[in-house]
């Protein structure tokens, strides 16, 4: 049984292996491209309707950072299929899959601060600052269970590493 072989519980080379891993992490992209770039959507359009202007200093500054945050996360879930398309054919592909993965890991957090300010904004307006923030709260902690706390868990139970 080869190195590789040990490692990953696969009768795979590094090669292999880094293909294998290249393709998982591109579904996992796909899934959170989607979901920040509808988001990031319907935030440009904010800035343009009556109510807008309405909002608060407060809330105005909540909308411009989540914007930015918005931007931020869809660089960073787009940056793998850039950063593959620059290196391919560099045979750097294991290298590549850790930039890429570190990437949409950054992606994903810049996601949950998104998804944080457009709640918090939206419950602020919705509810006219009442509870917003408990609200916000809950629903964040949901987030951090199901994307870390759930992961994290599972990993540690069902793995020695």
């Amino acid at each position: 049984m080869g190195h590789a072989e040990h490692r990953t519980g696969r009768d795979e080379t590094e090669d292999e292996r880094a293909d294998r891993m290249w393709g998982d992490l591109i579904q996992e992209v796909r899934v959170a491209q989607t979901g920040v770039q509808i988001l990031f959507g319907f935030l440009l359009t904010v800035v343009f309707t009556p109510k807008y202007v309405t909002l608060s200093d407060t809330d105005q500054a909540i909308y411009i950072t989540t914007v930015v945050l918005g931007a931020s996360a869809t660089g960073a879930l787009i940056g793998p299929v850039s950063l593959h398309r620059v290196v391919s054919g560099r045979r750097i592909k294991p290298q590549a899959v850790a930039w890429a993965s570190r990437l949409t890991f950054v992606g994903l957090l810049l996601l949950l601060a998104t998804m944080t300010c457009a709640l918090l904004l939206i419950l602020r307006v919705a509810t006219h600052g009442d509870h917003a923030i408990w609200l916000v709260v809950a629903v964040v902690a949901w987030y951090l269970l199901c994307w870390f706390g759930l992961p994290l868990w599972a990993r540690h139970r069902h793995t020695s590493s």
